[in-house]
């Protein structure tokens, strides 16, 4: 490709609407172009980059006997309200009407469409099991579009989904998943860890996350050095000191006045902040087995040196939404926002929660419910009972590991892709069964795994730059070579330009040709910034003493190399050697990990 047939353009000012280096460098760049809050168009480098990936995810989908269809992005809503999710999905989906006035929706997630589809062709155990996976256009309406491509409305996501008699051939294929999405992520020239994760709106009975480690990760990771222990801080557990037991001592009101935080109350009375109890005010839409009900005050309690997990507490009172409660509805359960206890309170409207360690936990201090009044010796069992006893509280860093003991430490992370066992949630609600052998009928056990393809570009940019730009693995480069021409109007620079641009291409490498008419500084500023793994540079100079400069974007090794017949060969060593690995090698390594 000749860059002046290139529809593109750099940008040399910072851009102030991106606050992710990854979204400032696609922008500069010229990968893509914001359309909308959270919508993009790809520009051809974008696109390029886009489909080296995509080839990489079907050629370990395909490996592991994944079947590629094409599912609908308009999807009825029939579907979705067999399954029960018609209901239970808030505002994130977008609905909309045909002119026959159905309920149709535009696909955030496939689990309906693909159900459906089994339901209709199998129907012997003798066609199990299988995986079909797609690479398709997906719209989820987030609140909070952010970081460019790394958390967007309109998306290209690659969904798996794999059928099964039983859940133990389940359990089988699942490993062969979990390590074909390391291959791809190696492959695409970037380190992940595998934690342990909410299942979500998904549902099912195991989930995986694939994080990249990043500063600028939206999830927070706690790891375990000593045993390999991980997880994301949703569903993180840790081990909890109990408390020494203490006799019970009569309940006490205080005045405690302005200590409306647990920081202030406990400087107040010169006690730790493990000897109070922090209450926190909440709406949740409950879900059950017709869909949601009216909103229900959750009222948590957990300890003042605790922080509540809202993945947690959602999971324990089985929460659709969850938000914070106003303080006109903390008010009218008979509480005081700053001063809240659920001793005293109107029960008849509350679903109470109580971390775990609060039964345990003797003589804290809570709220009196009156402002600037708290009461000491709280106890419970005593002086009040929750409806739910769980752990809802967040695993930080320096907490216990659950599984050895030793100290957690916290990163923070970019999700890139997530696998998950479904089991039976949607087969068996929408009559997707087969026949065993003794003719019985069982539903399809199932299972699901995604990669974001937009947000997968945007974590290679995040963990592969430096301050001139972009530093693309040769694997899912937009071009291999950026063949930089400084002619100057040279005919004779022109002429040997154009004849290595034309062995280049006809040895099947892929070559962008900066054949503009434009300054060196301009050529290779915009050479640094677009990130191609190898840069080779021809002008006057080289011309007369018969050789071309080669340079590696990412390490910044140069080279001169001779121009003549073992030229391909030289400029090939050097993208093996130095440049990384060419691509069949680096699948060759990946698959043999």
């Amino acid at each position: 490709m000749r860059l002046t047939r290139l529809f593109f353009q750099t940008l040399r000012e910072e851009q102030s609407e991106a606050e992710l280096i990854s979204h400032q460098l696609m922008l500069r760049a010229g990968l893509v172009r914001q359309v909308a809050a959270g919508i993009f168009s790809y520009l051809p480098i974008g696109q390029r980059i886009k489909h080296r990936i995509e080839r990489i995810i079907r050629e370990e989908m395909e490996a592991i006997t994944g079947q590629e269809v094409s599912l609908p992005v308009v999807q009825p809503a029939e579907l979705w309200q067999q399954s029960g999710r018609w209901q239970q999905i808030g505002s994130d989906m977008a609905r909309l009407k045909d002119r026959h006035n159905r309920d149709l929706c535009l696909g955030m997630t496939h689990e309906e469409v693909v159900t459906s589809l089994a339901a209709g062709l199998i129907k012997s155990y003798r066609q199990l099991p299988f995986m079909v996976y797609q690479i398709q256009t997906k719209f989820r309406d987030e609140p909070r579009p952010r970081g460019g491509l790394i958390r967007v409305r309109e998306f290209t996501m690659k969904d798996g989904y794999s059928f099964h008699a039983d859940f133990e051939d389940l359990d089988a294929y699942y490993p062969q998943v979990y390590q074909a999405y390391f291959n791809i992520f190696r492959r695409c020239g970037i380190d992940v860890v595998a934690v342990s994760s909410d299942t979500g709106m998904m549902g099912g009975t195991m989930a995986h996350e694939f994080m990249a480690l990043s500063p600028d990760g939206e999830d927070t990771i706690l790891m375990c050095d000593a045993c390999g222990y991980k997880a994301n801080r949703q569903v993180a557990a840790f081990q909890k000191l109990k408390p020494a037991p203490e006799t019970a001592l009569p309940l006490k009101e205080i005045h405690t006045p302005g200590t409306t935080t647990i920081d202030e109350l406990a400087a107040f009375l010169n006690i730790s902040t493990e000897k109070t109890a922090k209450a926190v005010f909440l709406v949740a839409t409950i879900a059950d087995d017709s869909g949601p009900l009216e909103d229900q005050f959750v009222f948590a309690v957990v300890r003042g040196d605790m922080d509540l997990n809202e993945t947690k507490i959602s999971n324990a009172v089985n929460a659709l939404a969850l938000r914070p409660a106003t303080p006109e509805e903390i008010l009218d359960i008979g509480a005081e926002p700053g001063f809240g206890s659920p001793v005293g309170i109107d029960r008849s409207r509350v679903l109470l929660v109580v971390d775990d360690l609060i039964p345990i936990s003797p003589n804290l201090v809570a709220g009196a419910n009156k402002v600037d009044y708290h009461l000491t010796h709280v106890n419970y069992g005593r002086d009040y009972e929750a409806d739910i006893v769980a752990d809802i509280t967040a695993a930080a860093d320096g907490h216990a590991c659950p599984s050895c003991g030793e100290r957690l430490r916290s990163e923070r992370g970019i999700e890139v892709g997530n696998i998950f066992k479904l089991g039976t949630k949607y087969s068996a609600v929408m009559d997707a069964t087969y026949l065993d052998g003794q003719n019985t009928s069982h539903p399809l056990v199932m299972g699901c795994y995604g990669i974001g393809v937009d947000r997968l570009i945007a974590t290679i940019i995040e963990l592969n730059h430096d301050e001139n730009g972009i530093c693309w693995p040769l694997s899912v480069s937009p071009f291999q070579i950026m063949l930089v021409s400084l002619a100057g109007g040279n005919p004779e620079v022109i002429q040997v330009a154009d004849t290595l641009y034309d062995t280049l291409t006809e040895a099947g490498l892929d070559v962008l040709y900066d054949d503009r008419n434009d300054r060196a500084g301009v050529k290779f500023n915009d050479a640094d910034l677009m990130g191609i793994p190898i840069r080779l540079t021809i002008g006057s100079r080289g011309v007369k003493n018969g050789f071309v400069e080669l340079k590696v974007r990412r390490t910044g090794y140069s080279a001169d190399i001779p121009l003549g017949e073992d030229f391909l060969d030289a400029v090939l060593h050097i993208m093996d050697e130095e440049g990384g690995v060419i691509l069949d090698r680096l699948r060759e390594e990946s698959m043999g990990t």
